[in-house]
């Protein structure tokens, strides 16, 4: 896959989340990092009337989920203040799953694509040869 100069690539998945931009071009992906606003991890609405329960007793899902649904409000946030123009999202498939229902139809049109894959603790090298694959 190639992508725009300037494009935004945000790497997720129910714990952690990176943020790069492409400083290279279409022909030569370079990402660098990105800061961005924390990640407000009791957002509600990634999995709605999903509660914990006696067989999920530690609400882990949960916690996953809200914070699932914190990466999707920064992103729509961000493309709706015109941050973001083109955006790549890499994610861990459940949580890829858990954040499409709630992109706004902004992000929707900037999205250049999507990669099901869990990147999160992964080398920004290992990041950039699954875009190339991709």
């Amino acid at each position: 896959m190639q992508l725009p100069k300037g494009a935004t690539v945000a790497v997720a998945d129910g714990e952690k989340f990176n943020l790069f931009r492409n400083a290279g071009d279409e022909a030569d992906l370079k990402l660098t990092p990105l800061d961005h606003a924390a990640i407000d991890a009791d957002h509600q609405g990634a999995t709605p009337g999903r509660h914990g329960s006696s067989a999920n007793p530690d609400g882990g899902q949960d916690r996953e989920d809200g914070f699932s649904a914190g990466v999707v409000a920064l992103l729509n946030k961000q493309v709706l203040a015109g941050e973001i123009t083109h955006l790549l999202i890499i994610a861990a498939p459940r949580t890829l799953g858990a954040i499409r229902p709630q992109y706004h139809a902004r992000l929707t049109a900037a999205l250049v694509g999507e990669i099901a894959k869990d990147l999160t603790g992964h080398a920004l090298q290992d990041v950039e040869k699954a875009i190339a694959a991709a």
